[in-house]
């Protein structure tokens, strides 16, 4: 009987127990079920089609593009100046002010290239070479050379050619305000840089011979009215080449005796004893060469000059050249105590430097 009981008691305590589990499991169910609904609608499962997701986002994209977006946006990008960007066009140097009213070159017609000067400059503490951005403005009615020269020491002869060969040309600098009108750009402008339009690409593809004519390239100008001081020069590049060093040096051939130069050139062993006559023929012929074109060039000056109308030489004798180095500033190095006012061998010195 006992036994009986017990098992009646543990029957029933078991059933029970199963009733409360199932209620309890029933009540955690519809909890469940409850939230899952709620969340199917606000956010979707990862079984649901991506199309209501991309609304999502795209809504969520909008609503952060507004809060994103200040009232005060227009007053941190302010409008450009017209000039702004000229000097950017030539070289990241010099300021805009000298074309503004009460400017250096304010209403003139202004011709504009940039050049290097390497330079020995204080940074940091530090002195180190630099090289130097440099604008040159050329004030004239009308372009001041339309050639190029191509000179350096590593090249025995001097060319000077025209800017086509070389794809430079002056191109007109359009200010912001004007560059919607075609006609401006043609009759109006008053301010040209001088610009080359070969692609840095497509020097790979040509003969090292050509790129270093690139890199030699000087802006050419000739003035007809004043005697150039190449045709005054008495002094020879010479460039005697002998293996395994050629032989590099100046000659001047109304100071220097060329037996004692030559003798000279051996005892320092730049010479080989056995190359004293054939250097001293290569010598003379350089020197006849020298002349020639100096006279040649005289003649031409003069030849020029005759030819030349009054308005012409007006212009010539009016023309002024500006020098712009790099405004100082925190990041950059001090300049100032390296300006020159030599532009190049060329145009010689500036008039003015800035």
């Amino acid at each position: 009987m006992r036994k009986g009981t017990k098992r009646k008691t543990t029957h029933k305590s078991q059933s029970m127990d199963e009733a409360a589990a199932e209620d309890q499991n029933n009540e955690l169910s519809q909890s469940n079920n409850k939230p899952a609904e709620e969340n199917h609608v606000e956010e979707p499962s990862q079984n649901t089609e991506p199309e209501p997701i991309k609304k999502a986002a795209g809504k969520g994209r909008t609503k952060r593009a507004k809060v994103s977006k200040p009232e005060a946006e227009p007053e941190y990008f302010p409008e450009k100046r017209s000039l702004e960007d000229l000097w950017q066009q030539v070289f990241p140097v010099g300021t805009e002010d000298a074309f503004e009213e009460g400017g250096e070159l304010y209403n003139k017609k202004v011709y504009l290239f940039g050049c290097t000067e390497p330079q020995l400059v204080s940074f940091q503490g530090q002195g180190r070479v630099t090289m130097i951005p440099v604008v040159v403005a050329v004030v004239s009615p009308f372009p001041p050379s339309e050639k190029i020269g191509i000179k350096s020491v590593q090249r025995e002869t001097e060319e000077i050619v025209p800017m086509k060969q070389m794809k430079m040309d002056w191109v007109p600098y359009i200010p912001l305000e004007k560059r919607e009108s075609q006609v401006e750009r043609l009759k109006k402008s008053q301010i040209f840089i001088l610009s080359c339009n070969q692609r840095r690409a497509g020097l790979k593809q040509m003969k090292l011979e050509r790129v270093k004519k690139f890199e030699y390239c000087l802006p050419y100008f000739y003035q007809p009215l004043q005697e150039d001081e190449l045709e005054q020069s008495t002094v020879v590049q010479i460039l005697f080449p002998i293996d395994p060093k050629p032989v590099f040096c100046e000659f001047d051939w109304e100071l220097d005796e060329l037996e004692e130069f030559s003798d000279k050139l051996i005892e320092e062993e730049e010479l080989p004893a056995d190359q004293k006559e054939p250097f001293k023929d290569f010598v003379k012929e350089k020197v006849r060469e020298a002349k020639k074109a100096n006279r040649e060039a005289r003649e031409a000056r003069k030849k020029a000059v005759a030819e030349m109308s009054e308005e012409t030489k007006a212009a010539f004798e009016n023309m002024k050249f500006y020098k712009f180095y790099p405004v100082p500033s925190p990041d950059t190095p001090d300049v100032s105590s390296v300006k020159s006012p030599f532009i190049n061998r060329y145009y010689g010195k500036a008039h003015r430097v800035i």
